[in-house]
C-alpha cells in the first residue's frame, strides 16, 4: 500500500498521529509512506523515518521546488503544499501506478485495504463528498465551478497515477489559478472539482472520509444506524476537517478524546 502525504513542517505532528492510528488498526500492512514537501528540514524528516521504521514500513520523502506555486491562492491553513497532490503523477516515480493520498488531520479506525484495492471502474480518482441532510451546496458549487457532479472532498483521494500522468497538466491548473484565483474558496479542492471531478468515482464518506464535525448528520441520515458503535466498527477514515483541529484546546466533540488518545500513543 502506497500512501501519499503533502505537507509542511507544521503538520508533521498530526502526520505521526495518523500513521500511529493506521499501525494500531492494520499492523500487518505492508506500507510505503511518500511525503512530498518543499522545505522540511532533514532532522524533522528523520523523526518520521524513525517512526515508520519502528512500524516496519518504508519512508520515501520527496523534495520538490514549490516556486511555481508562489502565485497560487494560499492561506495559513491552506499552504502551497496542498497543491502537490494534484501533480502526484509527475512527482512520484514512473513505476508507481496507484497511490492513496491522505490529509494528515485524520485517524485510521479500520483497515484501508478495501479502499486501496477498489476497482476504479476506469476513473482516474476515487473520493467522497460531504453533503448535509439537505444538499444545498451542490447546486451552488456546480454553478460557480461549471460542474455537473457532487463536490468532492480532496482530503482522501485514491489516484490512478497512469491516468493522472496522461490527464493532469500544470498548464491547465495554472490557467485556472490565473483566471479564477480570486474566486476559489477552497483552492486546490475547487481546482480538483473544476478540472477533474468528471473523472472521479464517488465512495461513501461514512466509511472513507467521515467528517468528524457531523456526527448528528450521519446519525440522522442513517435513521439512527450510524451511531458511535457503528463508526468504530465500520468507519476507516475519520477526518477532522475544518477548524478547530483536535490537537488544539478549542476542539471539543465526541471524537476529541479518541484523537488525544492516539496522540499520546504517538508521543510514546
Amino acid at each position: 500500500m502506497d500512501l501519499l502525504f503533502t505537507l509542511d513542517a507544521g503538520y508533521l505532528a498530526p502526520l505521526k498521529v495518523a500513521l500511529t492510528s493506521l499501525h494500531a488498526n492494520e499492523p500487518a500492512a505492508d506500507v510505503t509512506v511518500w511525503l512530498v514537501h518543499s522545505a522540511i528540514p532533514a532532522a524533522k524528516l528523520e523523526e518520521v523515518a524513525a517512526l515508520t521504521a519502528a512500524f516496519g514500513w518504508q519512508f520515501r520523502p520527496v523534495a520538490v521546488d514549490g516556486a511555481q506555486w508562489e502565485a497560487a491562492p494560499t492561506q495559513a491553513r491552506y499552504p502551497k503544499e496542498m497543491y502537490f497532490r494534484l501533480l502526484a503523477g509527475d512527482i512520484l516515480p514512473a513505476d508507481l501506478h496507484r497511490v492513496l493520498y491522505l490529509d494528515p488531520d485524520i485517524l485510521i479506525l479500520n483497515p484501508l485495504w478495501p479502499l486501496w484495492e477498489l476497482d476504479l471502474q476506469g476513473r482516474m480518482l476515487a473520493a467522497a463528498t460531504h453533503t448535509g441532510l439537505v444538499d444545498v451546496t451542490t447546486p451552488f458549487n456546480n454553478l460557480r465551478l461549471n460542474t455537473d457532479h457532487a463536490y468532492f472532498n480532496s482530503g482522501v483521494l485514491l489516484i490512478d497515477l497512469d491516468q493522472a500522468r496522461a490527464r493532469i497538466r500544470w498548464a491547465d491548473i495554472r490557467h485556472v489559478i490565473e483566471t479564477q484565483g480570486d474566486f476559489l474558496m477552497l483552492p486546490d479542492q475547487d481546482i480538483l472539482n473544476h478540472l477533474y471531478g468528471k473523472y472521479t468515482l464517488e465512495v461513501p464518506d461514512e466509511r472513507w472520509n467521515y467528517d468528524a464535525r457531523s456526527y448528528a448528520k450521519y446519525f440522522l441520515r442513517s435513521k439512527g444506524e450510524h451511531d458511535i458503535h457503528w463508526v468504530m466498527a465500520n468507519t476507516a477514515i475519520l477526518h477532522f476537517d475544518g477548524q478547530p483541529k483536535p490537537w488544539t484546546a478549542k476542539h471539543d466533540n465526541r471524537f476529541t478524546a479518541l484523537y488525544l488518545a492516539y496522540q499520546k500513543m504517538a508521543e510514546r
